[in-house]
């Protein structure tokens, strides 16, 4: 008996050994995924650091000369609202400043002209303020102004009707500085302090550049090594792109305002339009690379076959993209991109003549069609990208390739392009 007892124990603390070697390695994953997210965040935060330094110096400077215009050259002494006014446009979206400047002036026009006319006739308390802001936002819905308006226009009614026993004359003073601050937001994006709009471009396209040149090489390698979990994690990184594509796209939105009211940014017009031709052909590249990373997993799944090309394919256009963010950031016509697309398409050609099943091809097929888009972005028309790709696809006849086609009842149909 006491020899069982003994087993019991020493089971008892083998198993409590267990479970502590399990928490342990447990709470240093979480640690180790801890100090990398940390590590991520702060990249990021700098990131977006950089990014709106340029904003924060428009920012800071309108502020001050409206301010300051408001003040001493129309003679208000108490210019708050010339200063919002300025800052309220410069941080609206980039690309939308002008039209922002316009939205502000209707809207302090409609929030002077309820609040003025109801306060007459009603005079002011909490009751008048409630109908105040509620016949400025159904005034301005009906007549199909903007979020931006409506807000304004409420906005301003509250401040007419909260500051008129206190302030005199305050309806005059608050729409001329909604036109001095705009103004001046303008005039420091135009001319005072214009940023550079291949810099801002640059800036916010590495990142979603990047992201999928990062995902592609990471699907590369687990095709190699037959890595399900790690070519998911892939795919979900890939799918939550919308934060990187969408600075992307305000970012050239901004550049194109910016070259059409900055005379110092006019000559970058041509490079701009460049930029702007190739955000939806990154777009489909983005998104068609995610089908491809999908059919990847099911690929490992099936225990389909891995041609030795196919991950190499997929490396080829993680390489074309990086060079693609070089290039255009160097002003450079992006040659070395469209030579890395069309090896990615060849080396897709190998591996269907190796012999792949149905993700595979699948799989093939989407290097393609990804190669195409990224041979548009480097600004190449669609019918010529198609005319190299389908080129590049038959150069089958390479050492190692089979050398000929396979009975058509063996194999799948040759994938699409485009």
């Amino acid at each position: 008996m006491a020899r069982n007892g003994l087993s019991r124990l020493l089971r008892r603390d083998g198993e409590r050994d267990g479970r502590s070697d399990v928490d342990t390695a447990r709470i240093a994953e979480t640690m180790a995924q801890l100090h990398h997210r940390g590590k991520a965040s702060l990249r990021d935060r700098l990131h977006r650091v950089r990014l709106s330094l340029g904003l924060a110096a428009q920012a800071g400077l309108a502020a001050g000369l409206a301010w300051l215009a408001a003040h001493e050259l129309l003679g208000n002494p108490q210019p708050v609202f010339a200063p919002i006014s300025a800052v309220g446009t410069l941080a609206v979206s980039v690309g939308q400043r002008f039209r922002r400047t316009i939205e502000l002036i209707l809207g302090v026009g409609v929030g002077v002209l309820v609040g003025d006319l109801l306060i007459y006739l009603l005079g002011t308390g909490p009751w008048q303020l409630g109908l105040v802001v509620t016949s400025a936002i159904v005034l301005t819905v009906f007549a199909g102004g903007s979020v931006a308006i409506v807000i304004q226009a409420a906005a301003t009614a509250v401040l007419i009707v909260t500051l008129s026993p206190s302030v005199e004359d305050l309806e005059l003073p608050r729409f001329i500085d909604a036109i001095v601050g705009g103004g001046i937001a303008l005039l420091v994006t135009a001319i005072l302090l214009p940023l550079n709009p291949l810099r801002v471009l640059n800036r916010a396209a590495r990142p979603a550049l990047d992201l999928l040149a990062g995902q592609l090489d990471i699907t590369a390698d687990g095709l190699r090594d037959r890595n399900r979990d790690s070519i998911q994690q892939a795919l979900d990184r890939l799918r939550n792109n919308k934060q990187e594509l969408a600075a992307l796209g305000e970012a050239i939105e901004g550049a194109k305002e910016t070259a059409l009211l900055s005379p110092a940014r006019w000559h970058r017009r041509s490079e701009l339009t460049h930029y702007a031709e190739a955000a939806d052909p990154i777009d489909r590249a983005m998104r068609n690379s995610g089908t491809l990373i999908r059919r990847a997993v099911t690929l490992v799944e099936d225990e389909e076959p891995v041609p030795e090309p196919m991950p190499d394919a997929i490396a080829h256009l993680a390489e074309a993209v990086r060079l693609l963010t070089k290039e255009f950031a160097q002003g450079e016509e992006p040659e070395q991109a469209r030579e890395w697309s069309l090896r990615a398409v060849s080396e897709a050609g190998r591996a269907y003549g190796d012999g792949v099943g149905f993700s595979g091809s699948v799989v093939v097929a989407q290097v393609r069609t990804t190669a195409s888009d990224l041979l548009v972005a480097s600004g190449i028309s669609q019918e010529e990208a198609n005319q190299l790709v389908r080129r590049s696809f038959g150069e089958l006849n390479r050492p190692g390739v089979a050398a000929g086609p396979e009975p058509a009842a063996q194999r799948p149909a040759a994938p699409p392009v485009g």
